[in-house]
């Protein structure tokens, strides 16, 4: 069951071509946003879809490959585990913001 703790899978598009920085200590980082979709109808019968936006990020090689093959608008499938990043706002305020590590993509979309 340890596999399973804290494991997310999405499937959605990419909302932007993945951003790759290289840090100082030369560690490769991407950022994407994913966007996921979820339809249901409301009281009154209409379909109504809700999208979700989840920031992805990427390390290392899996960083590079994601450069590489993803484009804004692609559909792609994601596993990961879901962090949260703590940062201090302008203001002083602590925030936090949730982010999915990705550990494995796969392209749905060509």
């Amino acid at each position: 069951m340890n596999s399973i703790r804290n494991s997310v899978t999405l499937i959605g598009n990419l909302g932007k071509d993945p951003d790759l920085k290289k840090l100082d200590s030369g560690t490769i980082v991407a950022r994407l946003s994913l966007a996921t979709n979820e339809s249901y109808r409301n009281q009154k019968g209409e379909r109504v879809t809700s999208t979700q936006w989840h920031t992805l990020v990427a390390w290392g090689k899996t960083a590079e490959l994601m450069n590489e093959q993803l484009k804004k608008g692609k559909e792609i499938a994601v596993r990961g585990k879901l962090t949260y990043r703590n940062y201090e706002d302008k203001n002083g305020v602590a925030r936090s913001i949730p982010e999915i590590v990705v550990t494995e993509f796969v392209m749905i979309s060509a």
